[in-house]
C-alpha cells in the first residue's frame, strides 16, 4: 500500500506507517503531474499540507485514492464534501499544531506592540549612523497587559492563543458562532488556574479590542471575515494578527485601515495568493511577516505524522 505525502511528512509518522507495511514516497511531485503519477504508482493515500491541492480533477481520474490526508487543521485547499460524497476518507490533524500556531501568534503581538519587526529590519541598515533616530522612533511602544485580546474563532488554536494572552495579563474577548463557553486552564509553577470565558458578538468584539487575533477557516462564500466594514467598527489604532487564511481578512481593506491609522499595526502568516503573496503588503512598515510558518515547529510536526499515521493504520485495521 504506497502513500504519497507530497508535502512531507515528520521521520516519526514515516517510521510508524512503515513499521504497519506501508511504502511511504515523500518525492514531490508538481500539480500538474499528479493525476498521472498516482495512477502509474497506485497511490491509495495522499497527504499534502498547504501547497498541494486535491480537487475534483485528481478525485475523479484516481481511482487508487482510498485517504485524502491534510497535515494541519484548514482544508480549504482540499474538495472534501466531493471526495467524502465519492466514498474517500478524508483526514486532518485538528490538535496538533494548536499551541505551535498560539505560540507564533503571542510572537507577532510581542512583535506589534514593541516594533520589533520593524527594528530588526532597520538597525542593521542604519543602526550604526542613525541609532538616536531609531531609538526615538521606537519609544512609542505599549504593553500587552491591560490590553483586551479580541479572538475570532475559539476552537483549539483560539483557545491555546487565549491561555497564552492570560498569562501575559491581557483580558480576553472572544466571538465563535459555535461555542457558547470555554473552560481554560493555565499551568502557572505548577498550579492549575481555571478560568471560564464566555463568548460575545462580532461586532462587541470588534468594538472592545485593542488587538484582534483570527482563528478560523476560510468562509465557503469566499466573503472574507474582515472587510471595510468589520474594520470601520474597530477601534482607533487597533492592532490585528492573521494565522488563519489569507482570505479571512480583506487585504486592500487592510492596507486602507493601514493608511487611515485606523490599524496602527498588523502581522501576517498567512496570504490570498500564496506562495506569491502582495508586495503591497511585504513592503509595508507597519505589517510584521512571516511565511506561512504557523505550524513548523519540531514539536508540531512530529505530531502531525503520527496522528496522520495512527488515522491512516486505524483505517486500514477496520
Amino acid at each position: 500500500m504506497k502513500i504519497l505525502a507530497n508535502d512531507g511528512i515528520s521521520k516519526s509518522g514515516i517510521s510508524k506507517l512503515e513499521k504497519s507495511g506501508f511504502k511511504v514516497i515523500t518525492d514531490h511531485v508538481n500539480q500538474n503531474d499528479l493525476i498521472k503519477y498516482i495512477n502509474e504508482n497506485k497511490i491509495e493515500v495522499i497527504l499534502v499540507r498547504s501547497a498541494t491541492e486535491v480537487r475534483k480533477d485528481i478525485i475523479d481520474q484516481c481511482s487508487s485514492i482510498k485517504i485524502i490526508g491534510r497535515g494541519g487543521v484548514g482544508m480549504d485547499n482540499i474538495d472534501v464534501d466531493y471526495a467524502e460524497e465519492k466514498g474517500l476518507k478524508v483526514i486532518n490533524t485538528p490538535a496538533s499544531s494548536s499551541q505551535s500556531v498560539a505560540e507564533l501568534v503571542m510572537a507577532h503581538l510581542f512583535n506589534i506592540s514593541r516594533n520589533v519587526f520593524d527594528s530588526n529590519r532597520n538597525m542593521p541598515k542604519n543602526g550604526e549612523t542613525e541609532f538616536k533616530v531609531l531609538k526615538k522612533k521606537y519609544a512609542k511602544g505599549i504593553e500587552l497587559r491591560g490590553k483586551n485580546l479580541g479572538i475570532i474563532g475559539f476552537g483549539r488554536i483560539g483557545q491555546n492563543t487565549a491561555k497564552y494572552a492570560l498569562g501575559a495579563g491581557m483580558n480576553v474577548i472572544a466571538y465563535d458562532p459555535f461555542i457558547d463557553e470555554a473552560k481554560i486552564e493555565l499551568s502557572i509553577a505548577e498550579q492549575i488556574i481555571k478560568v471560564n470565558i464566555s463568548t460575545t458578538n462580532i461586532n462587541d468584539l470588534l468594538e472592545k479590542s485593542d488587538f484582534i487575533s483570527l482563528h478560523v477557516p476560510m468562509p465557503k462564500d469566499g466573503k472574507p471575515v474582515i472587510g471595510s466594514e468589520e474594520f470601520k467598527k474597530m477601534k482607533d489604532g487597533v492592532r490585528l494578527v492573521n494565522a488563519a487564511r489569507g482570505g479571512v481578512v480583506d487585504e486592500n481593506a487592510l492596507i486602507d485601515a493601514i493608511k487611515t491609522e485606523k490599524v496602527s499595526f498588523a502581522a501576517l502568516d498567512v496570504f490570498v495568493g500564496e506562495p506569491k503573496p502582495s508586495k503591497d503588503l511585504l513592503l509595508n512598515d507597519k505589517i510584521s511577516i512571516t511565511p506561512h510558518i504557523g505550524a513548523a515547529t519540531l514539536e508540531a510536526q512530529d505530531r502531525i505524522g503520527t496522528e496522520l499515521a495512527d488515522k491512516i493504520i486505524n483505517f486500514y485495521n477496520q
